[in-house]
């Protein structure tokens, strides 16, 4: 248990930075999984508007510090990538 007003202070910090982040993260996974089953569905057109949701998604979590800019790159490259092989 913290003893100081300064420890205090950094556990309510921590903890709303804690909720603010699992909230980003999740918003990124959610957007991310969209595409990955509309992709895997088959239908092109429905898979493309659920890519371009996620586009956004994934460079707000770049921006947010949630998701590193390698990794939403390679997400994207990868989503794009499955998504030309459906024609």
């Amino acid at each position: 248990m913290a003893h100081h007003k300064s420890a205090e202070k950094r556990i309510r910090q921590t903890e709303t930075r804690t909720a603010r982040n699992r909230a980003n993260t999740s918003r990124l996974k959610s957007a991310v999984k969209k595409a990955e089953t509309a992709i895997a569905g088959g239908n092109k057109a429905e898979a493309e508007a659920a890519l371009k949701a996620a586009q956004p998604e994934l460079s707000r979590g770049v921006n947010k510090g949630v998701i590193h800019k390698n990794a939403a790159a390679r997400k994207m490259s990868r989503l794009t990538k499955r998504l030309r092989t459906l024609a």
